[in-house]
């Protein structure tokens, strides 16, 4: 983009936006004549994909701004009033807007409202800070039409972003993500109402209790053995992390209400969107739980547990031992304990359905798939995002899934375990975990223990995660060449190992690489995503970030535990490495 392009832009820009910070920032970089810069948040508009908005915050229209957001907000409002007409002829529309610890949360969440209430959108805004599942379980108590969280979750603090919901409470899939699409970007003239004229017309009302209370107590209510944990749930010692995100005020109320001891991490417990005890406030990040696992050493703690900024995912450490270091499960593992945990219980409790189920995606382990069968239970797949797995729950309510879905989890330490909301939960998995962990204590075993012997009954599957990024304008362009690359030239080994066939969801086909020109046809919705299936069963997938600027690939491989469990995790670390070289070799390092 020429100079005098972006000058153009940039001067556009600095007359559509209100706020005064990102309108100096744009200001300033032409004063100093930063071409660089400006090019850089001048040569696209930030994306508004299927799953929102997510970028830097600052001046521009490539970055996350109150310009940007209230746009971004008209077209959702537009495409609402287009999808029920009749509801907005009579002035019945409703929204729910919810927002985390980061940089402008609040001003954006209130931007984004005042939007919508200038559409005629009556709309629910949490008058604080809340963690994204309750914005998905609010939207369905309230009987909303849409709603908005303003996060960018796990992101460093210079990141902030947007995401949009439809009725059911979950994010918005076909054919509703490309008609909100298409209306943001033919998006001319932005509506706006002041607060004032928001509150005093009905159109702008805040929540809190009214949401928070029944949240809690349905979270309480999915619990499994609530007299188990009133009667011994003092003996179990829990270290909580919120890293400085929303999860703190529900967690603490919730474990405190069922009788558990809670130890907050003090120096991490306010919400700030500094982060400044960790690199990334991403409980995926063993040292996002440093602070947390020092201070379970400390108190000597049953089990350590980190939420993320907006308190959807969750992350656990377990001690390995009397005395010993803790280690960080991965969300495959929880993933797999949870499932076990939920599938077991309702058997025992006679309440397991005839015909039970769960969803994970297609990058999550296979472990899983091998636990649901130990119970008769079938594991759907789904792509990778949640509202996928909020999909196939709301199919199977409906009938249209040959199953009743019990438990939903992702591999990025999402999980669901309740239907009244329609997005990851990480405050009911913690609440969760915290029962699981008394449960088998009360058996005499670990959540290690217990992960072991899943291990003897289903082997030993180890998964491993390799991203790239690759920032500025021609990071796309990049990335769309390594995944062409891999459609045009598939590998015909990766670590050595033999590809069995390939499933292609772009092109929505298998493809063989011993039969060229065969293929199969895969049942997916369309997304770039490249799946080798190798000989030995170990899958490695590859797919472009839908939130950041990254290529992200997974690998997981499975080994038979014949001689003993050492054997076979040594067997899957070897596997795993060498197809990291081979993929590095490719993507760089």
């Amino acid at each position: 983009m020429d100079q005098s392009a972006i000058q153009t832009r940039a001067r556009d820009y600095i007359g559509k936006e209100g706020e005064a910070r990102f309108k100096k920032e744009v200001e300033d970089l032409l004063a100093a004549g930063n071409w660089k810069e400006l090019e850089d948040r001048f040569y696209r508009n930030l994306e508004f994909g299927t799953g929102g908005l997510r970028g830097l915050i600052g001046g521009g229209y490539n970055r996350m701004n109150t310009l940007v957001v209230k746009s971004a907000t008209q077209g959702l409002a537009a495409y609402c009033i287009r999808a029920f007409p009749e509801k907005a002829a009579q002035g019945k529309l409703q929204a729910a807007v919810a927002y985390d610890s980061r940089h402008y949360s609040v001003e954006f969440a209130e931007a984004a409202a005042l939007v919508m209430g200038a559409n005629g959108i009556k709309t629910y805004l949490f008058s604080s800070l809340r963690p994204t599942p309750e914005l998905s379980f609010a939207i369905r108590t309230l009987g909303c039409d849409t709603g908005i969280v303003v996060t960018a979750s796990h992101n460093p603090p210079q990141y902030n972003g947007y995401k949009a919901y439809w009725n059911d409470g979950s994010q918005v899939i076909p054919p509703h993500d490309a008609g909100i699409i298409d209306e943001v970007n033919a998006v001319q003239a932005i509506r706006a109402l002041t607060r004032e004229e928001a509150l005093s017309r009905g159109l702008l009302v805040y929540i809190d209790a009214q949401i928070d209370e029944p949240y809690q107590a349905m979270v309480k209510s999915r619990l499994f053995r609530p007299d188990l944990m009133q009667a011994k749930g003092g003996g179990v010692k829990i270290v909580y992390t919120p890293l400085h995100g929303t999860g703190g005020m529900h967690v603490e109320k919730i474990l405190g209400d069922l009788g558990l001891q809670v130890i907050t991490v003090p120096e991490q417990r306010e919400p700030n969107g500094d982060f400044p005890t960790v690199s990334f406030p991403n409980p995926e990040e063993a040292a996002a739980l440093d602070m947390a696992i020092k201070l379970g050493k400390k108190t000597g703690a049953d089990v350590v547990m980190a939420t993320d900024p907006d308190a959807d995912r969750l992350g656990i450490a377990v001690p390995a031992g009397e005395g010993r270091d803790f280690i960080l499960l991965s969300g495959n593992q929880l993933g797999v304990l949870l499932a076990d945990y939920i599938f077991l219980s309702l058997g025992e409790l006679g309440r397991l359905p005839a015909k039970p189920g769960m969803i994970n995606t297609i990058v999550t382990t296979g472990m899983q798939k091998k636990v649901a069968a130990l119970y008769g239970a079938a594991c759907f797949e789904c792509l990778t995002g949640f509202k996928w797995i909020a999909d196939l729950w709301r199919k199977s309510e409906a009938g249209e899934l040959d199953a009743a879905i019990v438990f939903g989890t992702e591999e990025s330490y999402g999980y669901l375990v309740e239907p009244e909301v329609r997005d990851k939960d990480g405050v009911s998995a913690a609440a969760l975990t915290a029962e699981m962990t008394l449960y088998w204590r009360s058996k005499g075993k670990s959540l290690l223990d217990r992960l072991e012997e899943l291990y003897m009954a289903c082997g030993y599957w180890q998964e491993t995660g390799i991203s790239k990024y690759f920032q500025g304008p021609e990071g796309p362009a990049l990335m769309k060449g390594i995944m062409d690359a891999y459609r045009k030239r598939p590998p015909q080994t990766l670590g050595g190992i033999p590809v069995e066939k390939v499933r292609d969801i772009q092109e929505s086909v298998w493809k063989f690489p011993g039969r060229p020109g065969y293929t199969e046809p895969v049942g997916f919705p369309k997304s770039d995503v490249l799946q080798f299936y190798l000989e030995d069963g170990t899958i490695v997938s590859a797919r472009p970030s839908g939130t950041e600027p990254k290529i992200k690939f997974y690998a997981s491989c499975c080994a038979e535990v014949t001689e003993s469990l050492e054997r076979a995790q040594e067997s899957a670390r070897r596997k795993l490495a060498a197809i990291t070289k081979d993929i590095r070799s490719v993507i760089g390092d």
